[in-house]
């Protein structure tokens, strides 16, 4: 299997597909946003998809079963880890699950933990549905981002959100972090709610350990949440998988809420992710290897072309955190580089009101768009 032609879109082709990435600012604007990539999909799933064209299959689907087994396949074959089919619910998407999670296991005026900065959706979840959001900063400690779990005691603190690999900073925690969570949430009774949709990219020399693998005392609490989307680039088909560590747990959510709320994946994302962690190996790991190159590209180039501009390299996911906080602008990050270099990045502050000085690439495009990407907001800190 190979990537060739997957990898090397121009600019014309991204923009006409009808995708939100390349239609949100105007047409003179280079999007590295939301995060999903410029590139193609496995032939596994678009032999998939081909297949359901084909067969004209727009009935209700059979396929009671098949992602969940599905995901427990994939999870032991990526990560060592056994899971029971039974323990798995299907969703439409992430941030469904999370809300649901945080409805299910809290009430309104509870306290969830959420490290900062955080992907925007998870502090809706908690906020959106009356609960407190706890925020617990993570601390740059000059070579990566760190967890900081000396959290101030609250009677009504009941769950964490945790995002591993995390989004946005890229990192890929250690078995020691890992423990140190697990420990927490033992030491404080919660329910973990763990994203691990970045799982499958995560770079050389760092490994990622689904945190309910730990140990049944951490399963037994925590609801894994993720999905095909981020690593087989299939977010608008909508499916995703919430695994509950002990049956207890899963008859909980589901006393709590009704699976008709909820309502399933459809078929095509069905077959397409059950194709893709079945056969989308191979492919996957070109790509990786394409994103590692743009992330080595991206970190040499900002150190030398970009002068107060500092990121940590993401040990996992394809976004780059970046610290523009020593450029001293006028605006946010964000809004700067929109002005002034016509590239559109995720604005820090939606990752939490103190970020306003940062802004998060998505780094998984062609190489010549990154180049363009990066001499634009080059050009723009130069002319200050």
């Amino acid at each position: 299997m190979t990537t060739t032609g997957v990898t090397d879109f121009d600019i014309a082709t991204l923009r006409a597909r009808r995708t939100n990435k390349w239609h949100k600012f105007p047409a003179g604007v280079l999007p590295a946003w939301v995060a999903d990539m410029d590139f193609g999909v496995a032939p596994p799933i678009a032999a998939a998809m081909t297949r359901l064209t084909q067969n004209q299959e727009y009935g209700y689907a059979a396929r009671e079963g098949v992602l969940a087994e599905a995901f427990s396949r994939r999870m032991e074959r990526r990560f060592g880890w056994r899971t029971d089919p039974a323990d798995v619910v299907g969703i439409g998407d992430l941030v469904q699950a999370s809300f649901s999670s945080v409805m299910a296991f809290s009430e309104p005026g509870d306290a969830i933990l959420l490290q900062l900065p955080s992907y925007p959706p998870f502090m809706r979840a908690i906020e959106d549905t009356g609960r407190r959001l706890t925020p617990n900063p993570m601390r740059d400690d000059g070579t990566r981002w760190t967890l900081d779990l000396d959290v101030a005691p609250d009677p009504r603190l009941r769950m964490m959100i945790f995002c591993h690999p995390q989004n946005p900073t890229g990192r890929a925690y250690d078995r020691a972090e890992l423990e140190a969570v697990a420990a927490f949430a033992m030491r404080h009774d919660l329910i973990v709610v763990s994203d691990e949709i970045h799982a499958d990219i995560v770079y050389p020399g760092n490994t990622h350990i689904p945190l309910a693998s730990l140990s049944p005392e951490i399963a037994a609490r925590t609801i894994t949440i993720t999905s095909a989307t981020k690593s087989f680039n299939i977010p608008a088909l909508r499916c995703a998988v919430m695994h509950f560590g002990a049956p207890a747990l899963k008859q909980h959510f589901e006393k709590r809420i009704p699976s008709r709320l909820l309502g399933s994946p459809a078929v095509t994302g069905v077959d397409a992710t059950v194709a893709g962690w079945d056969d989308g190996q191979p492919w996957l790991d070109e790509i990786m290897a394409q994103l590692q190159t743009n992330r080595d590209w991206l970190a040499a180039t900002i150190a030398a072309e970009l002068p107060g501009v500092t990121f940590r390299v993401p040990e996992a996911t394809y976004l780059a955190w970046l610290d523009c906080r020593a450029l001293n602008l006028p605006v946010s990050a964000g809004q700067f580089f929109l002005d002034k270099a016509k590239v559109g990045l995720n604005f820090g502050e939606t990752f939490g009101a103190d970020y306003a000085g940062f802004a998060r690439l998505n780094f998984a495009t062609p190489a010549p768009i990154l180049k363009e990407i990066v001499g634009r907001m080059a050009d723009a800190v130069r002319k200050r």
